[in-house]
């Protein structure tokens, strides 16, 4: 059975794309049945530029990524969710829709980045800015990989999430 885990940021331009790229990326590579999607509260209705390249520059395919809101994971009809993963602090704040997870409410946890989008140093600084995010959620999507996910109850699986939290 697929895992489903939904990466939210409050605007879905920069952070929660670089890691649902990462995660599907590595979840390829590596044959895990995990599948990840990304959204935001306040979707900007465009990824930033900057995310698509560090992706692409890492071999990560990002056809059909887009900005999309949260809702479309609220419906019954949507992926059964098992992990939502905030990554940004404002969208950590804000208050989260109900989302159908795959027998119950999903494990909730953040993983917080600063936004690479308002890193000094110009065009340049912003680019190493969305590189180092992207190695950063790179690292520990690889980590969420390693895990048992498949024979993982709830609370284990939210004390290992808060785990790579720490790392």
């Amino acid at each position: 059975m697929t895992t489903h885990v939904l990466i939210l940021c409050t605007h879905n331009s920069a952070r929660s794309v670089l890691a649902e790229g990462m995660l599907n990326h590595w979840a390829g590579k590596l044959g895990k049945d995990v599948q990840a999607h990304s959204a935001g509260s306040a979707p900007s209705g465009r990824i930033n530029p900057l995310a698509i390249e560090a992706l692409r520059n890492a071999g990560v395919d990002t056809a059909g990524t887009r900005s999309k809101s949260w809702d479309e994971f609220t419906t019954p009809g949507a992926a059964p969710l098992s992990i939502v993963i905030t990554v940004c602090d404002s969208a950590a704040a804000e208050q989260c829709p109900v989302f159908f997870g795959g027998g119950g409410q999903p494990v909730k946890v953040h993983w917080g980045y600063p936004d690479p989008s308002n890193a000094e140093g110009g065009d340049e600084g912003r680019r190493r800015a969305f590189e180092l995010t992207r190695q950063a959620i790179g690292y520990r999507m690889l980590q969420l990989l390693a895990l048992p996910l498949a024979t993982m109850g709830q609370a284990e699986l939210q004390q290992a999430l808060v785990a790579i939290s720490k790392s």
